[in-house]
């Protein structure tokens, strides 16, 4: 096996941390900058595009990318402190890292953490699927290698990653390779494909690629989670027909085998362009929540539904948010009977991170209730939980990352 070890790294940030104090990454420290920030080192401030999650331990790591790296970090109370990143790639990457696209983060039950990205290529649009993990609890990661076994000069992005507690590693992202080969012989193919792959516990390569579906959206981001057998469940922006991008779903039963993606959303939005604004999904005992935004004419906005067949079917969408402010990438947490939705809105001049809950798993809704209101750049909502508190996780340039607690806040009516 292949190991990048971190021990310079971690020299580097020690000197880093003595010569520029301000590099001790303290989420205390949130004092609003009057100028732009100026971005010369990995802080938190700088941190592009993050992902955030608790593992079983209840330490919260992130993932991001700065200058050409990986770096994860984390903190042992609740984000009031980080510890100093690390860098998992020695080889600098044209990461992509911006709203739909970005670094992911998993765990297994044991002191295993998984990082998946996309880097970019020279092409424009084009990309491979990134990974390295770690066994020792973040100490030392594998080299990087690339999970897509296509490497033709295209795009394979915008990928999503879950791992199980045993450690099996699950991907899936967009994929050009079809669109490719049919249009390179004169034929027509609208959109990408979306491609899985996984890995088994303790093996150092990925098993050979699989085509879900042909013509997904490509340019929004994939959602995945898991059911209660630790398989994956995948949602994607789909088109159907002529340029209409509503959403499917497939559940896996097992590593290798998932149902016919069945259709999930209905609102109809015609576009022939890229949304950008991909789908979320959690399953909690066997019941998929999910969220997602379309613009179609008569239904526009965000929306939540839930399935408990499977995602044959879904319950008549619930309408959210303030269309009228932008209202827009949504995110989904369940936890027993609670639903928690959180959301970004603007104003006009300024941000407001949104949350609203159901105490009766999704069948009827609060109020939505304003957590946080911001200026300069607010990257999105992401919901995490540890034990049963739910939390709200985002990054500002001004402030860095931020963590609210969610759990004494009552938005039921």
């Amino acid at each position: 096996m292949n190991i990048y070890i971190t021990t310079v790294q971690r020299f580097c940030s020690k000197l880093l941390l003595i010569l520029f104090p301000f590099a001790a990454l303290a989420a205390g420290d949130h004092s609003e900058h009057t100028a732009e920030t100026v971005c010369n080192f990995p802080t938190l401030q700088c941190a592009q595009a993050p992902s955030a999650k608790f593992d079983s331990r209840g330490r919260l790591w992130s993932a991001w990318a700065f200058g050409g790296h990986i770096y994860v970090n984390y903190s042992d109370d609740k984000g009031v402190s980080y510890s100093q990143p690390i860098s998992i790639n020695p080889v600098p990457e044209n990461i992509s890292a911006r709203g739909e696209n970005r670094p992911k983060i998993a765990f297994d039950k044991g002191e295993g953490i998984y990082i998946s990205w996309t880097t970019a290529l020279e092409k424009k649009y084009t990309g491979n699927v990134r990974f390295s993990s770690s066994s020792d609890y973040g100490v030392n990661f594998t080299t990087p290698v690339t999970v897509n076994d296509n490497r033709d000069l295209i795009g394979h992005r915008f990928d999503t990653m879950q791992v199980s507690d045993d450690g099996h590693v699950y991907l899936a992202w967009v994929d050009k390779r079809d669109r490719e080969r049919v249009r390179a012989s004169g034929g027509k193919y609208r959109g990408a494909a979306i491609y899985y792959s996984w890995r088994n516990p303790d093996e150092l390569n990925f098993q050979p690629n699989i085509k879900i579906i042909d013509h997904s959206c490509e340019c929004c981001r994939v959602t995945m989670d898991l059911d209660e057998n630790q398989l994956p469940v995948v949602m994607w922006r789909n088109i159907y027909g002529d340029n209409i991008r509503d959403h499917a779903i497939t559940s896996f039963t097992s590593n290798s085998q998932f149902s016919v993606p069945q259709r999930a959303t209905h609102e109809q939005w015609k576009i022939d362009g890229c949304p950008h604004h991909g789908p979320d999904i959690r399953v909690e005992d066997g019941t998929y929540h999910a969220v997602w935004f379309n613009n179609a004419e008569e239904k526009h906005g965000l929306f939540y539904a839930f399935s408990t067949d499977k995602g044959e079917t879904f319950s008549v969408p619930y309408n959210f948010g303030n269309y009228s402010q932008r209202a827009s990438h949504p995110n989904v947490l369940a936890l027993d009977n609670s639903i928690y939705l959180a959301w970004k809105e603007f104003d006009g001049e300024q941000v407001n991170m949104m949350i609203n809950r159901s105490g009766d798993r999704g069948e009827s809704w609060g109020v939505p209730t304003k957590v946080a209101t911001l200026s300069g750049n607010v990257d999105y909502p992401q919901l995490l939980q540890y034990e049963n508190t739910p939390y709200l996780f985002f990054k500002t340039d001004h402030s860095g990352f931020q963590l609210i607690p969610l759990g004494d806040l009552n938005v039921e009516k």
